[in-house]
């Protein structure tokens, strides 16, 4: 099925584009100068044109047929800069997911034909992890797909690419939240507190490990709150209902009705390298403030790795605690949220209520 094409832009807008050489914009319209009779990207570098001469298309095809050349400065019948180094990109993952050992930054840099600080620069910028990062979390996936039919636990950190135990051991809380023999045993080993309680925004399940919380989740039926946990922990032992773990159930309940107490909180946080470090970006948002995902990737610098951020956020495992319905839309607008757009909007009001009063 054809990727479906963003809604046209006014002619205004387009004009403002132009007028700020607006890269973003690349792919979304093309514009043409009646005086040159060629057509241009919208960040072409070119002088620019006096508006009275501007023409806009939709597609290239579309200039080319109206009568217009390719301009050769900005070659917009050509894949964009983005384009190119997307697909550079894209075949450097592809190449660290297939190798047995991950590949060095000059081997990948060599593969792509540019310099190993180039491709460092750009594998950042399109993906938000460094290269190196980036094959640590495709070694850690293949270590949690094959722990639980691996012979051993040290032949499935091999298999994984990891070229010793003691490389991987030393990063096994963040890769896994538990040891390797407990995950490989589907985590009958690790114990999990957990309890349901009520909140203003519905049923709310709370579960802990030794580390911290793992798991905050909101939801209108407390028996699929419980399904889910079961299924991400399928063989741990849950606890639930056990003296004392009502005070950290009422902190977590106290943060839906006031933000500002989350910082204290303990946390055990797994998820990617980069997954991470969105999270953290998260909990540097002010209560009673908003950021929009690109402003999120901007803060990590990788511009272009808004789409990564806006799953990064959808993967989030602790609601309230990752404040990740601190996002929005770049126009200010509440998209997606994992536990209902309703509750978003309750919780920023909330927020906004308390700042107002304070």
């Amino acid at each position: 099925m054809p990727a479906k094409r963003p809604p046209p832009l006014a002619d205004d807008t387009r004009w403002t584009a132009v007028l700020a050489r607006d890269a973003g914009a690349d792919g979304r319209f093309f514009y043409s100068v009646r005086t040159t009779g060629v057509y241009c990207r919208p960040s072409c570098g070119a002088r620019l044109p006096l508006r009275e001469n501007v023409a806009f298309h939709a597609t290239a095809a579309e200039a080319e047929a109206a009568g217009f050349r390719p301009c050769r400065r900005c070659k917009p019948d050509e894949p964009s800069r983005a384009e190119r180094q997307a697909q550079m990109v894209a075949h450097a993952c592809r190449a660290i997911e297939a190798a047995d050992e991950a590949p060095d930054l000059a081997t990948l840099a060599a593969d792509a034909g540019v310099s190993p600080y180039h491709f460092h620069r750009v594998f950042k910028a399109v993906t938000g992890v460094t290269p190196k990062a980036y094959a640590d979390a495709q070694r850690a996936q293949r270590v949690r797909q094959a722990l639980p039919q691996a012979e051993s636990v040290t032949a499935a950190l091999y298999d994984a690419g990891f070229n010793s135990n003691a490389r991987f051991y030393a990063r096994t809380p963040q890769v896994l939240g538990m040891t390797p023999s407990a995950y490989r045993a589907g985590g009958v080993d690790a114990t999990i507190r957990f309890a349901i309680a009520q909140c203003s925004l519905g049923a709310i399940l709370v579960a802990a490990t030794e580390q911290g919380v793992c798991a905050i989740t909101l939801g209108d039926d407390p028996e699929a709150l419980l399904h889910d946990l079961q299924q991400r922990f399928s063989r741990a032992q849950l606890v639930g209902a056990e003296p004392g773990f009502e005070r950290l159930v009422a902190q977590v309940v106290g943060m839906v009705e006031s933000p500002d107490t989350g910082q204290a909180l303990p946390l055990d946080i797994r998820g990617t390298a980069f997954q991470q470090r969105v999270w953290q970006a998260l909990r540097d948002i002010p209560a009673g403030s908003t950021a929009s995902y690109a402003q999120i990737a901007e803060r990590l610098g990788a511009p272009k790795a808004v789409r990564a951020v806006a799953a990064a956020c959808a993967a989030n495992p602790l609601a309230v605690a990752i404040p990740c319905h601190r996002v929005v839309r770049s126009d200010g607008g509440l998209s997606g949220y994992r536990w209902g757009v309703e509750r978003k909007r309750v919780l920023l009001q909330r927020e906004a209520a308390q700042e107002e009063s304070s």
